[in-house]
């Protein structure tokens, strides 16, 4: 029989921190008090946070005006 164990070592690498930003922070669209998350580096919230399309290889997306 062969012997199929696989061996390894733990990682003990520092990880680094995440990043984060200013607490309570408030969306900046008008009339939303919606608070942000300190590792959203965004000034909107999800739902008033512009579209962002993504870039596809080969094909032109328009953006609905």
């Amino acid at each position: 029989m062969n012997d199929t164990t696989m061996k390894g070592r733990k990682f003990t690498g520092a990880t680094r921190a995440p990043k984060t930003y200013e607490t309570n922070r408030t969306c900046a669209a008008k009339d939303c008090d919606t608070r942000l998350s300190r590792y959203n580096r965004r000034e909107w919230c999800y739902t008033h946070a512009p579209t962002k399309y993504p870039r596809l290889r080969g094909r032109i997306v328009k953006a609905d005006a």
